[in-house]
């Protein structure tokens, strides 16, 4: 599976951007998809993921209900829709494929390239 990140950027607090993850390879809905970050000099820490079968969502607690993942099954493709950003979201995004729905990222074996979200105050 390659996995293709896109959309990060610099935005403002308060402000809004959407990431989107192409997949290519073995079929999309066999994957848990994920978005990790990671900041600098901290760990990658596990944002969402949405579960082959799309029924199942998680969110880590610092963005729940601000953050929504979403996906495309014709286009292959999932979405990370960012509002309400603040300073503390800036990190490198990454998008991961993994067999199983879990916050472990050693247990995702498939990565986007990353990109790069700023959110200024």
């Amino acid at each position: 599976v390659q996995l293709q990140a896109s959309g990060g950027g610099l935005v403002q607090a308060g402000g809004s951007l959407r990431l989107s993850c192409a997949a290519s390879g073995r079929p999309f809905s066999s994957y848990v998809m994920g978005w990790f970050r990671q900041a600098p000099g901290k760990e990658r820490e596990l944002v969402t993921y949405i579960t082959g079968s799309g029924h199942s969502t998680y969110y880590a607690a610092s963005v729940k209900g601000r953050f929504t993942i979403s996906r495309d099954v014709a286009k292959s493709t999932v979405f990370l829709q960012m509002n309400s950003l603040e300073p503390e979201d800036t990190a490198t995004y990454y998008c991961a494929a993994g067999e199983r729905p879990t916050g472990y990222s050693g247990s995702y074996s498939y990565w986007g390239q990353g990109t790069q979200v700023t959110v200024s105050s």
